[in-house]
């Protein structure tokens, strides 16, 4: 029996895991409680764990009296020299090992069922260490069930949770289909392993997949400064060079928009923007908005509103589809962005000479 409880723990350890000697150490800790129970908290006792051999020695310490008052702590001569062969006197130390069927199979299922809750605690608490680790990382799991509300992947034998809000609206995903996202969350859970969050929607999504396709913005060279993202349909990504001979811009496109061009598959092509950061935020308002060609800005930096003028041919490409690429320049430069077009501009100038020279020939008229 003993050699069945380490061999069955032992296995559990290698598939979760868990390191042999903390697993051996959660063995011997359920005894030691197994034993204070039947034996009293006071009991001398010692535990050994084997688990290159699959064994557990269990050791109760008694010492030779010549009339036993407390069974669990004392022994006499006669039964002493009975249980071991050996001679003994009075004041000798006796070592008694206990057999696991001594305990009876009620205490035996209550350590199993121990056993095992302690180590699905420490499965949890390693699991939860891992993707703590992993937080703001792409991980790539295996679809194996499609809800309503969520999709649960499979990394790593641990369940995932890939919550609608984090997909992308317009992709279609397969029970079996292999899916890269980020971990976004993982938060402990009183019952159950802890709660894994992934996304593939997240503004960090995108940021990771630059450092992973662009070298210069995994080493540093290149910084990413702001990201806005609609999943699926437009990103705005602003970049900026640390190294003068190196073009943003042009690093992260790559020859012929090789490199975007492996982003914007992943993400279901997904238009992405790439533009120059500026501390200028006129000229950042400006780039963000491309293509749209922009005349003037006025900028209310405390109340952070930028009014823009611009032609009447340029406001559908400054609004967008669906006022996409306004709402993205907005986000990323973190300012209220107010189209006037030059024609309203000039209707209200025309209005007000109008009303200047009606004034002034009802003054005329009334002088005479």
């Amino acid at each position: 029996m003993k050699s069945e409880i380490v061999d069955a723990f032992s296995i559990m350890a290698k598939d979760k895991n868990i390191d042999r000697d903390i697993l051996a150490s959660v063995i011997k800790d359920s005894f030691n409680k197994m034993m204070e129970k039947k034996y009293g908290l006071d009991s001398n006792f010692n535990i050994m764990v084997n688990m290159e051999k699959g064994d557990i020695e269990i050791y109760l310490n008694k010492v030779v009296v010549e009339d036993v008052k407390d069974p669990n702590k004392e022994i006499d001569v006669e039964t002493a020299k009975e249980k071991s062969g050996e001679d003994f006197e009075i004041g000798d130390d006796y070592v008694e090992e206990i057999p696991i069927v001594d305990f009876g199979r009620r205490m035996v299922i209550n350590l199993k069922q121990n056993l095992n809750q302690k180590i699905r605690e420490i499965e949890k608490e390693l699991t939860y260490n891992t993707y703590k680790d992993l937080l703001g990382e792409i991980l790539v799991g295996e679809i194996y069930q499609i809800k309503p509300t969520s999709i649960l992947l499979i990394h790593n034998s641990n369940e995932i949770i890939f919550p609608k809000g984090e997909q992308i609206p317009k992709e279609r995903y397969k029970k079996g289909d292999n899916i890269r996202a980020i971990v976004k969350s993982i938060e402990k859970r009183q019952s159950g392993p802890p709660l894994i969050i992934v996304s593939r929607s997240d503004e960090q999504f995108l940021e990771k997949l630059f450092e992973l396709e662009i070298p210069e913005i995994y080493d540093g060279i290149i910084e990413i400064k702001g990201i806005a993202r609609e999943p699926g349909e437009r990103a705005k990504i602003a970049v900026i060079s640390n190294d003068d001979r190196i073009d943003a811009v042009g690093a992260c496109v790559g020859m012929k928009g090789i490199r975007i061009h492996s982003i914007v598959r992943e993400l279901s092509n997904e238009n992405i923007d790439v533009i120059n950061y500026t501390e200028d935020p006129a000229l950042y308002i400006a780039r963000a908005l491309s293509p749209a060609k922009l005349n003037d800005v006025d900028l209310d930096n405390e109340g952070k509103v930028a009014k823009i003028y611009a032609d009447e041919d340029q406001i559908s490409l400054i609004i967008g589809k669906s006022g996409q690429n306004i709402k993205l320049a907005s986000k990323l430069t973190g300012y209220q962005i107010d189209v006037v077009r030059i024609n309203e501009e000039e209707d209200e100038d025309d209005g007000d000479e109008s009303e200047e020279n009606e004034t002034e020939e009802n003054e005329t008229s009334d002088e005479s």
